[in-house]
């Protein structure tokens, strides 16, 4: 994301407040994500389609089984997020860029494979009493996601920002116009017109790649040897994700919160409409994340470790150290700083916001509750960022499964509790998590020279 970071800064030197705009605009819809960008467009489909009066039953079930395709794609994919990322940046420092390509279509392959065996599971015990077409859909939108994830972590490395930019648009522009136009199919129709959205977005990003990273092979499998790969970032990917969506899941199940939707999903409409409210929040905070930290915070790690590697003077390489240390910590205030202005706006706009969307104003509370929650969740994003420079990887894992299982118990004891409690365990979670990791980055910071020479004698 660093190269993204750079071409920012290289809008922002040309000192107007239209570049300004420009550039944390730009930053605010890259790092958003295609997740937060696809719930966006999922609700305009769902907005526009009963203000055009589609049938209502379709249109709520269409919601949800999205919900659940977003869910446990992202989970399955997050098996691949971190630790191939990590093999693309080593294959990158070895100058092996002819390999990337291949490997990337074996992750494909791995990924189609094992999301069209889960989902064909998923399609003959989940969706009794459903169509054919609604299961092959469901199965089909399924393996795109599950492949779409992956590819788009090449972003990070791409130099045509805007044209990037203008994809996510056009690809979630068609999705949206074809759900609609095709409204009076029902689901199937809604379900065909996502369908067709995230294809454009997937085959659109991998010609991208396939122009950027030409290779000589047409698939490898080097991203599965032992020596290539780090376990823990296998487990550190899947176990973020699980936890971002376990408070939803016992929502969804547990049946005193929940309803049955379609086959055997369920719903919990008391939690999932704030709380997916709520997510569009993070925008602001991901700009800034992503200008602030991606450039500064990577441009201070390179001076502390280039002088290390080249034998600088003791006092340059503390100072450094000194420095990169200060960017983290200005990094991480800024985030709080404009995701915390962001939540007290939404605060008191709140009531008008759910109005204005035709939502009822006695989900505020939980809106309150989960827009803090949000930001927790950035700020723990922001940590594992920074640890992630570090190579700390056995600190990030534990952090993961802490966020996993904090969630879990304090969502299962909230439930317990009541109505009036819900949320509280997803908000003591990140919050819980975000401190941690704030008190394990210090002392990884403290102990970092002492580390970083020890490696070098190695």
């Amino acid at each position: 994301m660093a190269g993204i970071g750079f071409e920012l800064r290289r809008i922002l030197r040309r000192e107007s407040f239209v570049n300004l705009l420009g550039a944390y605009g730009l930053a605010g819809i890259i790092s958003s994500g295609p997740w937060v960008l696809s719930v966006l467009g999922v609700m305009i489909i769902g907005v526009l389609s009963f203000a055009l009066e589609a049938n209502q039953g379709f249109v709520v079930q269409f919601l949800v089984s999205v919900t659940y395709l977003m869910a446990f794609s992202l989970i399955l994919s997050g098996v691949f997020q971190h630790v191939f990322t990590r093999w693309v940046a080593d294959r990158l420092y070895e100058s092996k860029r002819n390999l990337i390509l291949p490997n990337l279509m074996g992750v494909i392959w791995v990924s189609t494979a094992a999301s069209f065996m889960l989902g064909v599971v998923a399609a003959i015990w989940f969706m009794p009493g459903t169509s054919y077409l609604y299961r092959l859909l469901m199965l089909a939108n399924f393996v795109v996601l599950c492949n779409l994830w992956p590819v788009t972590i090449f972003l990070s490395s791409m130099k045509s920002y805007r044209r990037i930019v203008v994809v996510f648009a056009l690809g979630y522009l068609v999705a949206i116009v074809a759900s609609v136009q095709l409204r009076d199919f029902g689901i199937e129709g809604f379900l065909l017109g996502l369908l067709l959205g995230h294809s454009l977005l997937f085959f659109s990003f991998f010609y991208t790649i396939i122009r950027q990273y030409p290779g000589t092979t047409l698939i490898r499998f080097d991203f599965t040897r032992r020596a290539q790969i780090f376990p823990t970032l296998i487990f550190t990917g899947l176990l973020f994700n699980a936890a971002v969506w376990a408070d939803k899941l016992i929502f969804w199940f547990v049946p005193e919160t929940s309803e049955p939707i379609i086959g055997l999903l369920r719903a919990s409409i008391i939690y999932d409409i704030p709380i997916f409210l709520a997510y569009l929040s993070i925008i602001p905070g991901m700009a800034v994340f992503l200008v602030r930290m991606e450039t500064d915070f990577s441009e201070a790690y390179d001076r502390f470790y280039n002088a290390v590697r080249e034998g600088d003077t003791l006092e340059r390489i503390n100072r450094f150290r000194d420095d990169m240390v200060l960017v983290a910590r200005n990094g991480i205030y800024e985030i709080i700083k404009v995701q915390g202005m962001t939540v007290i706006i939404l605060f008191l706009w709140g009531e008008e916001i759910l109005s204005a969307l035709g939502i009822s104003t006695l989900y505020l509370p939980l809106f309150h509750i989960f827009l803090i929650a949000v930001a927790m969740q950035l700020i723990l994003l922001a940590i594992q960022n920074v640890l992630f420079y570090l190579d700390a990887r056995g600190i990030n894992l534990i952090l993961c499964a802490l966020f996993l299982g904090t969630n879990i118990v304090f969502t299962l004891i909230t439930i317990e509790l009541g109505a009036a409690f819900y949320g509280y365990g997803y908000a003591a979670a990140t919050l819980v998590s975000a401190l941690v990791g704030l008190a394990l980055l210090s002392r990884k910071f403290d102990e970092l020279e002492y580390e970083t020479f020890m490696l070098q004698g190695r």
